[in-house]
């Protein structure tokens, strides 16, 4: 039993930190350039975003066992994954803009693209790819939507500091945000090689 726990700890410390799709795989960025501006904003994403996570990790998981191998047609994968989180996400949408309006106007456009997200559709697709099951797709989805929310939360924080130095005038708004995220994926970078996925 502490075997497993042990395995599923890994795998969670390895895709949150060691493998963080952002700053060492580079994936999402759109979404991460785009509301990691303020902090409240970066909170909520990183809320929804592991709430997807999980959630399309543990369906997706779900269909390929269940439905695309007995039938043969794995091949498929890509697009029933698509299909399962743009459906979840548009059910994130619907409950966000009931339960909480006001951030989910300032998520914006941003929350429509959690549907195609590369790193949403990344970790079902590694789940099929490694075999993993059940829990161990839950335990994988778990780490990367704290990876995800990591990242914009200490990108938020530098940021909204960023707004008030004082920056030379070439490097105001994305191009330091584009050093900074550089400087991070750096030291993300030191944690390499201990956990492989």
């Amino acid at each position: 039993m502490s075997h497993e726990f042990g395995k599923l700890l890994e795998l969670v410390i390895a895709a949150s930190l060691i493998n963080n799709f952002v700053f060492t795989k580079f994936l999402g960025l759109c979404i991460f350039f785009g509301v990691s501006k303020k902090m409240e904003t970066a909170v909520g994403m990183s809320i929804t975003f592991l709430a997807v996570m999980i959630i399309s990790a543990a369906l997706a998981w779900l269909v390929y066992e269940f439905a695309l191998i007995p039938l043969d047609i794995t091949f498929l994968k890509i697009v029933v994954f698509i299909g399962i989180v743009a459906a979840f996400v548009q059910s994130a949408d619907i409950i966000m803009r009931k339960i909480s309006p006001g951030l989910y106007y300032k998520l914006g456009v941003y929350l429509a693209l959690i549907a195609t997200n590369c790193i949403i559709l990344a970790v079902p697709l590694t789940n099929a790819g490694e075999g993993y099951n059940l829990i161990e797709s839950l335990a994988f989805g778990l780490g990367s939507g704290l990876g995800f929310g990591l990242a914009l939360v200490i990108m938020a924080s530098i940021r909204e500091k960023l707004e008030i130095a004082i920056v030379p005038r070439p490097f105001r708004g994305l191009p330091i945000a584009f050093v900074t995220t550089g400087l991070i994926a750096l030291a993300f970078t030191g944690f390499s090689g201990l956990i492989t996925l």
